[in-house]
């Protein structure tokens, strides 16, 4: 029987309660602490892109909260802090927690700042300690089941893949605030492309060269990207294309569109339990579960490899930084 990792979670907007909600689920962790220099915060709802879940404030009861992330790494016993605080902030708060011998799993952007990457990594090496990064789109399950249509080359070789992910400009929680501080969140390319460069990269690898044209926005120099990724010597393309410089009542929109040498495969979230698979004939129709367990499982599998002692490949801050390298590709 494995003990479940005493887990705190710092910061509490969206995604911090995406989170705690998975964790209050979970049998590999216990949400023991919450951080938030806010708390008020702890008790508001806030909006996303997406429903993922929630759970009874009472819930919450048992669980200690407070306003200052020292505080709370000297007076509890904790063994896993989730980081989902501003972006800027992510090496601060992660390497307090290193430190303090705890492992850490972090909000993409895994950092935007390179330098801030390597010495997280380094300092969890010291320390014999995991990272983790939440790419969620790594596990949701449409994505899921493309991967595996790729490697089982079900319908051939992939010729063709286009990937796109749309919004307004968020204006939920702690983004109205940040407008005011232009670049600090990276933008639509760091904060919300990133899903599709990581999601590409995982499942081909790093492209030999990358066509890139970006937009400015309310929040960066780059909050409409359209890029194409070229393979050198394969017969292949990918394109990657969105942003949010729409208004802010624009819904969300993210999907993407693979060309096999035998068939097309196409999904979209506005429609994210169904797959769609098309020849010359036929239109197939797969069904998914919910696009929100990405959230727990991703959350489960690195808990997993903490208690396993086993290298969170499919999270892994090394992974994640290479991605954020492809990121700043993209605007050089």
């Amino acid at each position: 029987m494995m003990i479940p990792l005493r887990t705190a979670v710092v910061g509490f907007g969206f995604m911090g309660k995406t989170h705690a909600a998975n964790i209050l689920r979970s049998d590999v962790m216990t949400l023991s602490a919450i951080v938030d220099r806010s708390p008020d915060a702890i008790g508001q709802a806030i909006a996303g892109n997406l429903d993922t879940g929630s759970f009874d404030p009472k819930a919450l009861s048992s669980v200690r909260q407070y306003t200052d992330w020292e505080e709370c790494l000297e007076k509890e016993g904790l063994d896993l802090a989730y980081i989902c605080v501003h972006t800027s902030k992510h090496c601060e708060m992660a390497m307090k927690a290193l430190r303090k011998g705890l492992h850490v799993f972090i909000e993409k952007p895994f950092v935007l700042d390179v330098a801030e990457g390597e010495a997280l990594i380094e300092e969890a090496r010291r320390q014999q300690r995991k990272i983790g990064v939440a790419h969620v789109v790594r596990f949701m399950p449409a994505y899921v089941r493309l991967m595996e249509l790729y490697h089982e080359e079900m319908y051939g070789a992939l010729k063709f893949l286009s990937l796109t992910r749309f919004s307004g400009i968020p204006h939920w929680g702690e983004w109205e605030k940040r407008r005011q501080d232009f670049g600090s969140s990276g933008g639509a390319l760091f904060d919300l492309l990133i899903h599709d460069i990581d999601y590409v990269y995982y499942l081909l690898g790093k492209p030999d060269r990358i066509e890139s044209r970006c937009l400015p926005g309310a929040l960066s120099l780059h909050d409409y990207v359209s890029a194409f990724w070229h393979y050198e010597g394969r017969d292949r393309m990918v394109e990657v294309e969105g942003g949010n410089t729409f208004h802010a009542r624009l819904p969300f929109e993210a999907g993407f569109r693979a060309v096999f040498e035998r068939a097309s495969v196409t999904w979209s979230s506005g429609n994210a339990r169904e797959l769609y698979v098309a020849d010359d004939v036929s239109l197939q129709t797969i069904a998914l579960p919910d696009a929100g367990e990405g959230y727990r499982d991703e959350g489960t599998y690195f808990a997993r490899c903490i208690l396993n002692d086993t290298y969170p490949e499919t999270c892994s801050a090394e992974s994640s930084l290479e991605t954020v390298r492809l990121c700043h590709q993209h605007i050089r």
